[in-house]
């Protein structure tokens, strides 16, 4: 299994930025992790889980939600098998909680990371 851990979060203010961490662990993860493909997810209160990221196996291809095309960016580093999510440019409807995991979410949720924009 691959556990996987948030950090990176907190609280912003419209047209800042933050930049997000995974590092996944586990007795599976050095099999698992750099051979997936990974992506960013986020939950709003009271909103389901979207996807808001992807990223291919070396990187080389990368997608995003319409909500963030031009303000995220999705990166990995497989030899520190570690995800990260640069955010630029927030606004507060990308207030959530962030979560990484595969596009499929097939791996265990972290615990995710608080992201706050305020107006």
């Amino acid at each position: 299994q691959v556990q996987l851990v948030e950090s990176g979060g907190g609280s912003v203010q419209a047209g800042g930025s933050l930049r997000l961490s995974c590092t996944a662990s586990g007795p599976a993860y050095k099999s698992s992790f750099s051979i997936s493909a990974l992506a960013w997810h986020r939950q709003a209160p009271g909103k389901q889980r979207e996807m808001v990221a992807t990223i291919s196996r070396f990187g080389s291809t990368r997608n995003y939600a319409d909500s963030v095309k031009g303000r995220f960016t999705i990166s990995r580093d497989n030899a520190k098998n570690t995800v990260y999510l640069q955010m630029n440019s927030q606004k507060p409807e990308d207030t959530a909680v962030y979560y990484c995991n595969t596009a499929g979410g097939i791996w265990s949720w972290g615990q995710g990371t608080q992201v706050t924009v305020s107006s």
